[in-house]
């Protein structure tokens, strides 16, 4: 078995973290140190806005009013679509308690987090998706408080339809705030709000590495970089929609791989000979974006079986893997690196990053090797609990004290010894050698 690479990468977006990652830092300390009037200082500096920070009810309503009701039963059917499927991922979990030997009683608890910071990109395009992605999946998860954060979208206030997104989706306060500014306030608890728990929502390279740096302080989603695709397709693919398909994720931005793992020469070549036609027309803000994508991310692999086209896709762990290939219930089954699978040539990626239920937050940059996107359990605490009775005591002491010891831990081991001791006096239990260094 072998890959023949047609077309190779001649970047990767590697290449910008370290710029990014020196910015974001500097942005950060600075708004720790200063607070929110730093915040404002980008806001003005970096997106034009003078404006009010937190958006007033009254606006909100206002905007929703003058949105055209076809409009807003598309995006309330997308909610719908987000919200249900993520109501089934909560239903999915459960508290429970098992007694794992005689006396011993142990639970789980599926307690959600209290507060989440959804962040809602703006920039190149208006990402209304994005919004319900992330605000309705906390709030299905039980969050008491969302609050969320959109950059001004071209110098003026959020955008009017990213703003009733986030609105019908359930944010319980909405920041006009974008990039680095945007996440520092989240983690902080600027702007009368409480420090987030949790902050998630795609960005470009900024808001990622701002994500990263305050990793720890705060959850996060994932670790994210570009949007990535990868479609794998035997001779039965058409390449006309392969094609498309490549072309409809490159135009996220100029560093956003596409990759093509073919089961067939004449099929990667006649998508190869395809993809810049389709480019070029395109209107001009996604033709710039998703032409520097493909000359420079862009890849196109040659395999001879099945197996070796599922292997090359595991190694690149895509965000979003399309199969257009005979028997999809084999793929299904043994790709297992991906962000999210669309299974034949009937769900694009396009259905996904939209309104088709599943969430649109997944992993990039490989990160599908140990991650999953973004889900309720994302805001969901599974935590444990324990309750022993005497007699189940008995046993757990004596092993507990002998392990303790045979670790060096002698003050672990008396905890175990006095509840002996207390309990059943004058038991002829072997303890272990008590630690003497």
């Amino acid at each position: 078995m072998a890959a023949n690479w047609l077309k190779r990468a001649s970047r990767t977006p590697a290449s910008t973290e370290e710029t990014a990652r020196q910015v974001a830092a500097e942005m950060i300390a600075a708004i720790e140190a200063g607070g929110e009037a730093v915040v404002r200082d980008y806001a003005k500096r970096l997106d034009g806005w003078n404006g009010e920070i937190l958006v007033p009810a009254e606006e909100i309503a206002q905007v929703a009013a003058s949105i055209p009701a076809q409009v807003r039963q598309d995006i309330d059917a997308a909610i719908a679509n987000v919200r249900r499927f993520a109501e089934a991922q909560r239903e999915s979990v459960r508290d429970f308690q098992i007694e794992v030997a005689p006396g011993v009683t142990a639970g789980q608890r599926m307690v959600p987090v209290d507060c989440v910071g959804a962040y809602v990109p703006t920039g190149r395009y208006a990402h209304i998706a994005s919004a319900y992605m992330s605000i309705c999946t906390a709030k299905a998860a039980g969050v008491r408080q969302v609050i969320a954060c959109s950059a001004p979208y071209r110098g003026g206030p959020i955008h009017p339809l990213v703003l009733y997104a986030m609105h019908r989706a359930g944010a319980d306060r909405i920041l006009t705030l974008g990039g680095v500014q945007a996440i520092a306030s989240l983690a902080l608890g600027l702007f009368g709000g409480r420090p987030a728990d949790v902050i998630v929502g795609p960005g470009n390279k900024f808001v990622a590495e701002a994500k990263r740096l305050l990793f720890g302080r705060v959850g996060i989603d994932v670790f994210a970089g570009p949007s990535e695709v990868c479609v794998i397709a035997d001779r039965s693919a058409d390449p006309e929609i392969v094609a498309a398909d490549l072309v409809g994720q490159a135009e996220h931005g100029h560093e956003s791989p596409a990759w093509l793992i073919s089961l067939d020469q004449a099929l990667a070549e006649a998508v190869m000979a395809r993809v810049p036609a389709l480019i070029a027309a395109l209107p001009p803000t996604a033709r710039d974006a998703a032409a520097a994508a493909w000359r420079d991310y862009g890849e196109v692999v040659v395999c001879d079986s099945r197996e070796e086209a599922a292997a090359v896709s595991d190694r690149y762990a895509p965000e979003h893997l399309e199969v257009h290939c005979a028997d999809l219930a084999w793929w299904r089954g043994r790709l297992v690196n991906y962000g999210s699978l669309f299974l034949g040539e009937e769900t694009t990626v396009a259905f996904g990053d939209k309104c088709s239920g599943p969430n649109h937050v997944l992993p990039t940059k490989a990160a599908a090797r140990y991650s999953a996107g973004l889900s309720v359990h994302k805001f969901l605490k599974p935590l444990t609990w324990q309750q022993v009775t005497r007699e189940g005591a008995k046993h757990l002491a004596e092993v507990t004290a002998r392990i303790s010891r045979l670790e060096g831990m002698e003050a672990h081991a008396r905890t175990a010894d006095l509840r002996l001791a207390k309990w059943f006096p004058g038991h002829n239990l072997p303890l272990g050698t008590p630690v003497e260094v």
